[in-house]
Parts: C-alpha cells; sequence; structure tokens
C-alpha cells in the first residue's frame, strides 16, 4: 500500500485500490486474530448489494458494505469497539472521495 499523505490518520493507509486501517487492538475476524483490516475499493454492484440485502435499514447496509470490502462478517464488524468501526467508515470515506472533485 502506498505511504499516508498530509491529514491522513497514522492509523489509515490508503491507495487507488484499498485502504488498510489499524484498530485499537486484535479482534477475532473470521476466526482468526487481526488488528488490521483490509478494505478494497467498492464498487456501484457492492453498494447496491448491500442495499439490496438490508431491506431499507442505512446501518445494516453500511454494515454488510463494510464487511463485504474488508472480506469479514457483519457478526465480527458488530463486535469492534465503536472508534474502531468508526475508524473502518472513515477509511470508506476516504475510498469514496475523489481528489479532483
Amino acid at each position: 500500500m502506498p505511504e499516508n499523505k498530509g491529514d491522513t490518520p497514522t492509523w489509515l493507509v490508503v491507495g487507488p485500490d484499498g485502504a488498510v486501517v489499524t484498530l485499537s487492538k486484535a479482534y477475532d475476524i473470521n476466526d482468526i486474530k487481526r488488528d488490521r483490516l483490509t478494505f478494497r475499493a467498492p464498487t456501484v454492484r457492492d453498494v447496491r448489494t448491500a442495499t439490496s440485502a438490508s431491506n431499507g435499514d442505512d446501518e445494516q447496509r453500511e454494515t454488510i458494505l463494510l464487511a463485504s470490502l474488508s472480506e469479514s462478517n457483519t457478526k465480527d464488524l458488530e463486535g469492534l469497539k465503536l472508534t474502531d468501526y468508526q475508524r473502518l467508515q472513515a477509511a470508506y470515506f476516504r475510498l469514496v472521495q475523489d481528489d479532483g472533485v
């Protein structure tokens, strides 16, 4: 992954195709202790799939989407401390931000 730039937090590394988020502690993710999650950049299909699966629940849609992008499951993400979950949200928003706009 590329290096951090400017105002990017130390726990986040963002590149054109994904991001790595360092969590505050290790969690069981897919039955493996992990203190980092790697996200791939989302596609339109990812967003549409999460929207369809969430039945109109915006929070569930977000959790489904973050789980898909990090190749984890929603139950594992629901077990994160809120501050670590917010790191995942921040990584997602950095990935979908268009620097040219």
